[in-house]
């Protein structure tokens, strides 16, 4: 009796998730809510999609946490990367990967003039496909109790971490605290410094990349770039500017980047920049926000280099830009309930635009 039960169940078994359904409408459901794709991040053991690379880890054991599956955490153990998550055939090529997978800071101007050098050398470059480019802002504080966030540094790297922009920003109200500990921004960095306007403009421009306006159709970038961030629109809202969302790739609202498998809650950039590329920023003394940039763009670039399974020969990009919705209609609930959970799965799509699209529309 109960190896008929099992049986029964393993016929109802999400081929993503492997949860077990009782009765093949709960699973057909399942899969109009749950959002499954190629594009979920993967246990490299037993093939299971996690919501998230925090999902995943737990899934290995990472941390404090048990396992889910504890011959996946000790498999992982032996011959998986704690970075990428990846998992390979042999202890070798595992340690000849983690020693390019593993990265340190990249080493700033050490001063606004050498900043300004870099930028007169790279700066000139426009036209053609833009590629990406990093946004990062200092804030200081503003209103009677210093709480209030002014932008008053800005950096802008390109995807090869070279400084396009950087400056000091005159704020447009008077600053009451200037964070100094953690900033390095005194009264007289910002007393002869471009406003938030001109600030503003030069940002604008690097963004276009000499497009007179965005396109505002996700198929056709034209010459524009994708602004790469982390708070992305905290930084817009503080330079008063505004960017389409299909150019925006912020790491705080990816949802393999996020906290929780409900999506509800970002990690910071310093948990992402040392669990996802092996380093710490943001450590103490004064924060340059061109490290901010550089762990940015770093993430975007590995999550847009990853590649995922191409499931019952599909194309790549299939059928994405549809909604759940429409892939599991419920006037087709009878025949979706004689499909195979491979089929289903096959048939599911992502509640989010993966990066590793983007490599396809450069």
């Amino acid at each position: 009796m109960d190896n008929s039960s099992d049986a029964h169940c393993s016929r109802h078994r999400c081929a993503a998730c492997y949860r077990q359904f009782n009765r093949m409408e709960h699973l057909v459901e399942h899969m109009r809510s749950s959002h499954h794709s190629r594009h979920e991040p993967r246990c490299g053991v037993c093939g299971k999609h996690c919501r998230s690379l925090d999902a995943l880890r737990d899934h290995l054991g990472f941390g404090a946490s048990l396992p889910s599956k504890p011959a996946c955490a000790t498999a992982f153990a032996a011959r998986g990367c704690p970075l990428c998550l990846a998992v390979f055939p042999t202890s070798a090529a595992l340690r000849a990967h983690y020693a390019a997978c593993k990265l340190t800071g990249a080493p700033h101007p050490s001063s606004v003039q050498s900043l300004t050098r870099s930028m007169s050398r790279v700066g000139g470059v426009r036209g053609g496909r833009g590629g990406a480019v990093a946004l990062g802002c200092k804030m200081v504080g503003g209103g009677s109790d210093g709480t209030l966030d002014v932008c008053a540094r800005v950096c802008v790297v390109d995807e090869h971490e070279a400084v396009l922009y950087e400056s000091f920003v005159k704020p447009l109200i008077a600053v009451t605290h200037y964070r100094y500990e953690t900033t390095g921004i005194r009264p007289e960095h910002l007393r002869d410094a471009p406003t938030v306007k001109q600030t503003m403009a030069r940002v604008q421009d690097i963004l276009l990349n000499g497009d007179r306006s965005y396109s505002y159709s996700s198929s056709s970038r034209g010459a524009a770039r994708l602004l790469v961030g982390h708070g992305l629109e905290h930084d817009l809202d503080a330079l008063g500017m505004d960017c389409p969302a299909h150019f925006k790739r912020d790491t705080a609202t990816y949802p393999p980047l996020m906290k929780t498998s409900a999506r509800i809650m970002s990690n910071s950039l310093r948990y992402l920049t040392r669990s996802c590329l092996g380093y710490d920023i943001q450590t103490g003394g004064h924060h340059h926000p061109y490290d901010d940039c550089v762990a940015a763009m770093r993430l975007y670039k590995r999550m847009r280099a990853m590649r995922h399974l191409h499931l019952h020969g599909r194309p790549k990009d299939g059928h994405d830009d549809e909604s759940t919705a429409k892939a599991f209609p419920a006037w087709r609930q009878r025949e979706l309930e004689r499909m195979s959970p491979e089929e289903l799965l096959g048939m599911s799509k992502p509640d989010y635009q993966c990066w590793c699209l983007d490599d396809d529309r450069q």
